[in-house]
């Protein structure tokens, strides 16, 4: 059976439950990943199961629906302006809307995931109904993912489409690593509210797989 590092767990953080909910997903995690057939870097359904669990809980869908609602009224005009802003903030040292973001509570929650996943989960990041990001785990190269594969294969499909980006080599660690991204949906509606993109290593994965099948 695949097991979790122990390191981390009991620390002190301020958000106990939180971050035993998080902890609960990331060893549901690893037993989908001990028990995954096939390929040993398949993405199978059990593993995108557990990537949709991760994205429906309060925190993730309180803060897609408050951003839906705000933007309601958001043109094109609006949404290139943040996107150039964004994209503006990222080369420079001044940061309001990067800084605004990655310290809400869903980043917060979202860069856990991450840390607790121990190299399986590179990025996490989620978007609302416009393909603008609501949280994330790390910076990502810009703040409107509406004119890509993400969004468009996702939200604008469907409540169940799952889109698998193209496998790419991490230029730093040379590592596989591959984005699978899949509609948001409220449990109250069963309607699409906005898109996920989880990144996971896949020689991580391998790995890992691999130990599970020694025993």
């Amino acid at each position: 059976m695949l097991r979790i590092p122990n390191r981390n767990r009991g620390a002190a953080s301020g958000g106990g439950g939180r971050r035993l909910r998080v902890s609960g997903f990331l060893i549901l995690l690893a037993a989908v990943v001990a028990t995954a057939p096939a390929a040993a870097e398949d993405i199978d359904d059990d593993l995108l199961a557990s990537f949709r669990k991760i994205v429906a809980q309060p925190v993730v869908l309180i803060a897609v629906r408050a951003q839906n609602e705000r933007h309601t009224s958001m043109d094109q005009a609006t949404i290139d302006a943040l996107d150039k802003r964004w994209r503006a903030e990222t080369k420079s040292d001044d940061q309001p809307l990067i800084a605004q973001l990655m310290g809400s509570p869903l980043s917060n929650y979202l860069i856990k995931v991450k840390a607790e996943s121990y190299g399986l989960i590179t990025e996490v990041f989620v978007t609302d109904n416009l393909g603008l990001n609501v949280g994330q785990s790390s910076v990502t190269t810009d703040y409107w993912q509406g004119d890509e594969a993400k969004y468009r294969k996702t939200f604008l499909v469907g409540p169940d489409a799952v889109h698998l980006a193209e496998v790419e080599i991490h230029a730093e660690t040379g590592t596989r690593r591959r984005q699978v991204d899949f509609t948001v949906v409220d449990p109250d509606t069963g309607k699409p509210i906005g898109a996920a993109t989880v990144e996971v290593d896949l020689d991580e994965l391998a790995e890992r797989r691999a130990k599970a099948t020694k025993g």
